[in-house]
């Protein structure tokens, strides 16, 4: 569950392959986004630090537990960079909450647990759509004859970045339940906008709320819904 005013902290860093892990890349990121939040809480004490290279998809990680454990004993909060960080599993997450283990997201801190519970379900469709896309790419281009692993990268730049707008598009297709509630409630496109950023709920592209792109994701226009 969300910490608020905590003072003591555990931070938990977390790649997904060890090239990413050996090359550091992920890992300064995350690192910095956490130096930056405590460096807003001027009262904040880091406990301790640890880093594992696994998918998130995996419950049984040691350093998670070894961080779980610390937070615990000390009574502290857990801080990760963004939330996929921690799991990209709704079900993890709300055990997580459920079992009343403290954590906080620098990109989100101050997010509630129903914004939390949307942006879980929106990284664990984005995680299951991707998968199942990258799936049916490579079959389709082995049915073609297409040498896998080539080293030009046109098509594969190409594949990337029609993933990368199928999942905007899913991910406005989750918020989009909400907005239309809010709307229906007799907010102003504005003021339905405002909600969102105060909830801070992201767009799908992890911009800002405007009146346009809340009426364009209300008329499921997803180009500039997903600014």
């Amino acid at each position: 569950m969300p910490a608020e005013r905590a003072t003591a902290f555990v931070a938990y860093y977390r790649v997904s392959t060890d090239r990413q892990g050996q090359s550091g890349l992920g890992l300064d990121a995350q690192r910095e986004a956490v130096a930056r939040f405590l460096a807003g809480h001027p009262d904040a004490a880091l406990l301790g630090e640890f880093t594992e290279v696994e998918s998130g998809r995996r419950a049984d990680r040691p350093q998670l537990a070894a961080a779980l454990a610390l937070t615990r004993q000390r009574r502290a909060t857990l801080v990760i960079a963004k939330l996929d960080r921690l799991a990209r599993s709704v079900a993890f997450i709300a055990g997580l909450m459920e079992g009343g283990a403290p954590f906080v997201a620098c990109d989100n801190p101050h997010a509630t647990p129903l914004t939390i519970h949307i942006l879980a379900a929106v990284a664990q469709h984005e995680r299951e759509a991707i998968s199942a896309r990258t799936k049916a790419a490579l079959a389709v281009a082995k049915a073609r004859g297409t040498r896998l692993g080539n080293p030009d990268a046109g098509p594969a730049r190409a594949l990337a970045a029609a993933a990368n707008w199928a999942g905007a598009a899913r991910r406005a297709e989750a918020v989009r339940p909400l907005a239309e509630r809010l709307a229906a409630q007799g907010l102003s496109l504005r003021a339905v906008a405002r909600e969102l950023e105060g909830r801070r709920v992201p767009t799908a592209r992890g911009g800002r709320w405007h009146a346009a792109s809340v009426r364009a994701l209300l008329l499921g226009r997803r180009g500039t819904a997903q600014a």
